[in-house]
């Protein structure tokens, strides 16, 4: 309680809450907190804001909710008047629970405006009620008694009774130019003004922090499109700069990047298939089977209930290598067959396919029952894995029903466009055997 490292203002405090291992209670930590801020709702004097920490922080902001969204402006009035109407607005979408900022703004101080022509008439000037202000509230050093062994500092200040409110001021007294003792209320008036508790800056510009939490069923994406959109919707001054923090500024930048990543792994796969095969043509036949692992991905974890997380990203890119090798097996015997057999495309790729149908069966069954202890484990950072063992579990099982079909079909069709003649041959062929006397 109080001033710390982590506390910046006298008027809040900090508590840690630890729950048992996951197995041996009925109830995920957020399902906890919603609980726990229901029964405490009512307490009056307090509001109490609670998140569940991470294992993997992004960042070193420290906020009362999970995720962060920082303003910044030179002037301070402006994050005065634009943070409460934001906070206002983001309580009010459903999509958003415990919005609130660390902005506090509602402290009260004393400014002393001196009538200088009064005080002028008794010789006092501004630095003897300087003084004075600080001698009765600050903590000045007047002397030092010195003993044989110790020394002790004697500091002046008002009797702890007369600090408790705006009415000590009353009770000060100024020795005029002739000595008479001269009341300060008689000689400056006093002004209650809201103040500033505390001012947090970020690239040395005053900030506030806008921290939130999640709605059951809500995805931080989500959160985030609806944070912009009202932004733009109150016209928040281009005075006023916003920026995501901590893990929403993680998930912000994963989000601009996933895609470049994903075409990166795409592109250098084709360029080491298309050194290994010799060919322009084979590597896509290979990479037709990224559609299917994909779609199972994002199909698993939809069923799941699970959001596509930057973890889940990882598991997308990991099926890039598990999934292509089921096309790499058919693709490497149908070439093999058609250079060394002399078999046509057709023959060659169905006989790949009934020779590697159980080598693809097997390996795909050891990376997807390798997958599942992720994807079902649990303990202590089982959330943080189980989206990597559902979209490896996903992909692996709707790529080995669809590649083994839609494999062969993308390689008969690249087939007869790399050789035309070939193709139509064939199909001549095919027409002799059907009307021979047309022939």
């Amino acid at each position: 309680i109080g001033i710390d490292g982590i506390n910046n203002t006298l008027n809040s405090g900090r508590i840690s809450i630890s729950l048992r291992p996951l197995d041996q209670r009925s109830a995920r930590t957020p399902e906890i907190i919603r609980r726990l801020q229901e029964r405490v709702a009512g307490i009056a004097g307090i509001k109490l804001y609670m998140q569940s920490v991470q294992d993997i922080t992004v960042g070193t902001a420290v906020s009362r909710t999970q995720y962060q969204f920082v303003l910044q402006s030179a002037a301070l009035s402006d994050l005065s008047t634009w943070v409460p109407r934001l906070v206002e607005k983001l309580e009010s979408v459903p999509q958003l629970t415990d919005v609130t900022s660390d902005l506090q703004d509602q402290g009260r101080q004393i400014y002393v405006e001196i009538n200088r022509s009064m005080a002028s008439r008794y010789g006092i000037t501004t630095t003897a009620i300087s003084n004075l202000l600080y001698s009765a509230f600050g903590q000045r050093l007047i002397s030092t008694i010195f003993t044989q062994s110790n020394q002790y500092r004697v500091v002046l200040e008002v009797k702890p009774d007369f600090k408790k409110g705006p009415g000590a001021l009353d009770e000060l007294y100024l020795n005029s130019s002739d000595g008479t003792p001269i009341r300060l209320s008689s000689l400056a008036h006093f002004v209650e003004q809201p103040a500033m508790l505390a001012i947090t800056r970020s690239s040395q510009l005053p900030a506030t922090t806008i921290s939130f939490n999640l709605s059951r069923d809500t995805s931080l994406g989500e959160a985030v499109d609806v944070i912009k959109r009202v932004e733009q919707e109150i016209n928040l001054p281009l005075s006023i700069q916003t920026s995501f923090q901590g893990a929403a500024k993680a998930f912000e930048a994963a989000l601009r990047n996933e895609l470049w990543l994903i075409l990166a792994a795409i592109a250098t796969m084709y360029i080491v298939l298309g050194v290994l095969y010799e060919s322009y043509v084979h590597p896509i036949t290979i990479l037709s089977t990224l559609p299917s692992a994909g779609v199972g991905a994002l199909l698993a974890l939809l069923a799941a209930r699970t959001d596509l997380s930057v973890i889940g990203i990882i598991g997308i890119i990991l099926l890039i290598g598990i999934v292509q090798k089921n096309a790499i097996m058919m693709i490497d015997f149908a070439l093999d067959a058609e250079r060394n057999q002399g078999l046509p495309p057709r023959e060659a790729i169905y006989q790949a396919c009934l020779l590697r149908f159980r080598p693809i069966l097997m390996t795909t069954a050891a990376a997807l029952l390798g997958a599942l202890p992720l994807m079902l484990g649990t303990g202590m950072g089982a959330e943080l894995r189980e989206p990597l063992g559902i979209t490896m579990v996903g992909g692996l099982m709707v790529s080995q029903v669809l590649t083994l079909f839609t494999t062969p079909v993308v390689y008969l069709a690249f087939d007869r466009l790399a050789h035309p003649k070939r193709a139509a041959g064939t199909a001549a062929d095919a027409l002799a055997v059907a009307d021979p006397q047309q022939s």
